[in-house]
């Protein structure tokens, strides 16, 4: 889970232009809080969502940096109501709302979405395809071998390793990439053991938040889907078992 969400939570703000620290730091908090809450009954690990990157990228040429912050915190609070309308009316809700008929096509959609960024990536290119950042042979060879092995491990582990695709992946990847001399080790050399992130002080522009407040429906039926995926993996039914009369929502 943390290997297959680390890929989003890096990417998403390197994409959009924001600090990946900021959000590594935010979603290692966000997790500790969420196992907090539910005294660690859920084995997830939270991470950014690929839904929100074409809105972030809008919002930073439109509004600026501050201002998008701003409307993500609201989006934030939009998880907020949706959590107190679940508390109040239980879990069925989720199931009547948002039935795998919406989730799995949401889920595909959003990763349909995001293919022409991976193939750009994959030529070595930046997200976007405007800038070049490694040599487009060499990125091929990484992309190949990365996506080979993670399909092989998908398709043919048994046990564990048939849970780790992304890992095997990253790992081929990276061996590949140290090969070609693609790793460039001097920005760890030089990086500071402990340093805290260029926060950025959010501003309320509420174009920005008007703007900000639909796209919180995507990820929240991404998490629904999330979750579905993690009980089938664990054969447990987290949405089912979870207990919403508790203070806070513990497993039953």
């Amino acid at each position: 889970m943390l290997f297959v969400a680390f890929g989003a939570l890096v990417l998403v703000p390197l994409l959009t232009g924001l600090d990946p620290n900021v959000a590594l730091f935010g979603a290692g908090v966000g997790t500790l809080l969420f196992q907090l809450i539910t005294k660690r009954s859920v084995p997830i690990f939270l991470a950014s969502s690929f839904a929100f990157i074409a809105p972030i990228m809008f919002g930073v040429q439109s509004w600026g940096i501050p201002a998008t912050m701003g409307g993500l915190m609201a989006a934030g609070l939009v998880y907020v109501i949706m959590g107190g309308i679940i508390k109040a009316k239980g879990v069925g809700i989720i199931h009547k709302l948002l039935p795998p008929v919406v989730v799995g096509p949401v889920i595909m959609v959003i990763g349909l979405g995001l293919a022409p960024a991976a193939v750009n990536m994959a030529l070595g290119k930046s997200g976007d395809g405007g800038v070049q950042l490694v040599d487009g042979s060499a990125a091929l060879w990484i992309s190949a071998v990365s996506l080979i092995v993670t399909i092989a491990i998908s398709v043919y582990a048994k046990g564990f390793f048939k849970l780790v695709p992304i890992l095997a992946g990253i790992v081929s990847g990276y061996v590949v990439a140290l090969f070609f001399g693609v790793v460039d080790f001097t920005p760890v050399q030089n990086a500071a053991w402990f340093a805290l992130p260029n926060f950025t002080l959010p501003e309320f522009n509420i174009n920005a938040i008007l703007f900000m407040i639909p796209v919180a429906i995507a990820p929240a039926v991404e998490h629904v889907g999330d979750m579905l995926a993690i009980s089938h993996v664990t054969g447990k039914d987290y949405l089912k078992n979870l207990d919403y009369t508790a203070p806070w929502p513990v497993m039953a």
